[in-house]
């Protein structure tokens, strides 16, 4: 399998059938742009295509796990219809893609995980956080309804009440709390993060393949069943790309300031 074309991911080979999805750059906290958010969906599609891979461990780069989108990409998606329906495709591409890989993903999250980057660490099949990672869904803060992944896995991970709460202020959780409240498999401290998540890639790979993928075919069929309120969510984050809302946070964000959001909604 020739991973060549990706410009935003490396894929590095181990032994015995355990394979590293590197995001981003050395140096940098990985940001998806254009090019990236794509390649976020087509890499497992080739991931589970690849005789050579058994378990795939994705994580992101010293400073981090992910950044989210560029500013260059939301800004893109606010003044474009084209971009839009694009980057809609792509985030149900990266969530279903995840789901119906065949083999086993591992995330190893690591500082600040944001946006599709977020999606990708949770929606692995084994996800394992840094005490100190700082998991954020930030599409309120933003002026977007939390789409990406939300709607499909969090309330199924950590409970409705919870979800709503994290979701709703866009807070900030820990790999600690993450851990505590069921929304990461689990958490240790961030020097034994790597080494946790080879253990654990190699215990999978020496395992029985057929049963393994089997086992996760059938336990994300609750995710499958949920996939008519994943694709409104999404719908629905593209919608806001298109109101006044996200124009003000992105303005916000780009002036590093606190948003002041238009009162009231026409919904």
């Amino acid at each position: 399998m020739d991973y060549s074309r990706y410009t935003g991911l490396q894929v590095v080979k181990h032994d015995k059938g355990i394979a590293e999805v590197i995001m981003g750059r050395d140096g940098k906290l990985p940001a998806a742009d254009h090019a990236g958010h794509g390649e976020l969906a087509d890499i497992w599609r080739d991931i589970d295509r690849d005789p050579d891979i058994s378990v795939a461990i994705v994580r992101g780069q010293a400073k981090g796990f992910s950044a989210g989108g560029t500013l260059e990409l939301v800004a893109d998606m606010v003044d474009s219809f084209e971009h839009r329906a694009r980057v809609w495709k792509e985030a149900r591409e990266i969530v279903y893609n995840m789901i119906n890989c065949s083999k086993i993903i591992v995330s190893a999250i690591n500082g600040p995980a944001v946006g599709g980057g977020l999606a990708v660490a949770l929606l692995a099949d084994i996800s394992i956080a840094a005490k100190n990672a700082r998991l954020i869904d930030g599409h309120t803060r933003l002026g977007v309804a939390a789409g990406d992944h939300a709607a499909i896995i969090w309330p199924l991970l950590c409970g409705m009440a919870r979800a709503k709460l994290h979701l709703l202020l866009s807070d900030e959780v820990s790999g600690e709390e993450a851990e505590r409240i069921g929304l990461v498999s689990m958490a240790v401290e961030a020097d034994a993060l790597m080494d946790s998540a080879f253990d654990i890639a190699a215990k999978l790979a020496a395992g029985p393949q057929s049963a393994l993928r089997w086992t996760k075919h059938s336990l994300n069929n609750w995710l499958r069943q949920a996939g008519p309120l994943f694709d409104n969510s999404v719908a629905l984050e593209m919608l806001g790309f298109t109101g006044p809302e996200v124009r003000e946070g992105l303005a916000a964000v780009r002036e590093r300031r606190t948003p002041a959001f238009p009162p009231g909604a026409p919904f």
